[in-house]
C-alpha cells in the first residue's frame, strides 16, 4: 500500500517537524546548511619566492666555490636554457630564430672563454654571424630572413654572450696574469674570481630583493610605467642602496668569516663603489626583458622556477651585472698596477 502525503519519506537533506496547530499535517523545515569547507593553503607568490631562492643559493655557493670545469658546465646549461626561453617567447613575434645554431654557439661561448681568451669569444661572434647568414641562404622561405637572422644572433648575443662573462669573472685572475704578466699579479690570490663572484651576484639579489620590497612600501613614483608598471622609482633608489649593502657584506664575510686573503687588496670603498654600479645595471637589465616579454605579450619567460617564471627571468638582472662587473675589475686593476 502506497504511503500516503504525511506519511512519505522525508527528502535527504531536509528536516521534518510536527505543526501542533496543523494535527497530521507535516511541513518541512529548511535544509540544514553544510558548515563550509575548509579552504586549503596555497603558498603565496612571495613564499615561492623565497622558497626558490633558499633552495637555490647553497648550490650557486658551491658551483662558485668549486670553479673549474664544473663551474663552466653548469654556465653552458644555464646558457642552453636561458636561450631556449628566449626563443620561445620571441617566437611569438613571428620571429623563426635557427634554434640549433644558437643554442650551440651560446653553449661554445663559456668554454671558448675559459679555455681560452675573451678575444676568441669576440671572433667566435663574428663568425656566427656570418655562419647565420649563410645558414639563412639555404632555407626556402626568405620572407623572414631579417627576423630570422636577427633573432638568432641577437639570443647569442643577450644570453650567451653576456653570460659568458660568468666565467671571465669567476677566472679573472688568469686574464689579470695574461695582461700583465707573472711578477706584476703575484700578489693577488688565484680564486680571488670567487670572491668577486659572489660580491656580484649578491649585489644583484640584494637590489632585487630591496626594490621589490621598498617599492611595495613606499613606492609612488612610476620608474617606467610603460614597460614594468608596478616598478617604482623609490623601489629602484632603495635597490641600489641595499645592492650597495650586500656588496660591502660580502666584503665583510670574506674579510672575517672565511678563511684566506681573497679580499685583502679590495677595500670597503671599492665594494661599495662595484655594488651601487652593479645594483643599478640589474636594474637596467630587469627593464631590459621586460621590455621584450612586453613586445611579445607574455608575463614569464618560462615556467621552470616556482614563483619566479623561466630561468631568464630570474638572471635577467645578472646578464648585464656580470658583464659590467667583469669590466669595472678591468679597469680596477688597470689603475691599481698603472699607479
Amino acid at each position: 500500500m502506497e504511503p500516503t502525503a504525511t506519511e512519505q519519506e522525508p527528502q535527504v537533506g531536509e528536516d521534518w517537524a510536527q505543526e501542533s496547530s496543523e494535527p497530521g499535517v507535516v511541513h518541512p523545515r529548511s535544509p540544514t546548511p553544510r558548515p563550509p569547507e575548509k579552504r586549503r593553503w596555497r603558498p603565496s607568490n612571495l613564499t615561492l619566492r623565497l622558497i626558490t631562492a633558499l633552495i637555490l643559493i647553497p648550490p650557486i655557493v658551491w658551483v662558485c666555490y668549486s670553479g673549474g670545469w664544473p663551474y663552466v658546465a653548469v654556465v653552458i646549461a644555464l646558457n642552453c636554457v636561458a636561450i631556449n626561453e628566449f626563443y620561445d617567447f620571441i617566437s611569438q613575434k613571428g620571429a623563426a630564430p635557427h634554434r640549433l645554431l644558437g643554442t650551440l654557439a651560446a653553449a661554445g661561448l663559456p668554454l671558448i672563454v675559459f679555455v681560452g681568451d675573451p678575444f676568441y669569444a669576440t671572433s667566435f661572434m663574428t663568425a656566427l654571424l656570418l655562419g647565420v647568414m649563410i645558414r639563412q641562404l639555404t632555407k626556402a622561405e626568405i620572407r623572414e630572413s631579417i627576423a630570422s637572422v636577427s633573432a638568432t644572433f641577437f639570443g647569442v648575443f643577450y644570453v650567451g654572450w653576456l653570460l659568458s662573462h660568468a666565467v671571465s669573472v669567476r677566472f679573472i685572475h688568469g686574464d689579470l696574469e695574461r695582461r700583465y704578466g707573472v711578477e706584476q699579479t703575484a700578489g693577488i690570490d688565484p680564486e680571488i674570481g670567487f670572491f668577486f663572484m659572489l660580491l656580484c651576484l649578491t649585489a644583484a639579489v640584494w637590489c632585487d630583493a630591496g626594490a621589490y620590497f621598498i617599492g611595495r612600501r613606499y613606492g609612488r613614483h612610476k620608474l617606467a610605467p610603460a614597460i614594468s608598471p608596478k616598478k617604482t622609482v623609490e623601489g629602484a633608489l632603495g635597490g641600489i642602496v641595499i645592492g650597495a649593502g650586500g656588496a660591502v657584506l660580502t666584503k665583510f664575510v670574506f674579510e672575517y668569516l672565511v678563511p684566506g686573503q681573497l679580499s685583502k687588496d679590495f677595500s670597503i670603498q671599492a665594494a661599495a663603489t662595484f655594488g651601487v654600479v652593479i645594483a643599478a645595471v640589474a636594474i637596467l637589465g630587469d627593464l631590459v626583458e621586460s621590455v621584450l616579454k612586453r613586445d611579445a605579450k607574455l608575463k614569464d619567460a618560462g615556467a621552470i622556477l616556482p614563483g619566479v617564471g623561466g630561468l631568464l627571468d630570474r638572471i635577467d638582472s645578472a646578464l648585464l651585472s656580470i658583464p659590467v662587473m667583469y669590466y669595472l675589475l678591468l679597469a680596477y686593476y688597470y689603475v691599481r698596477f698603472l699607479v
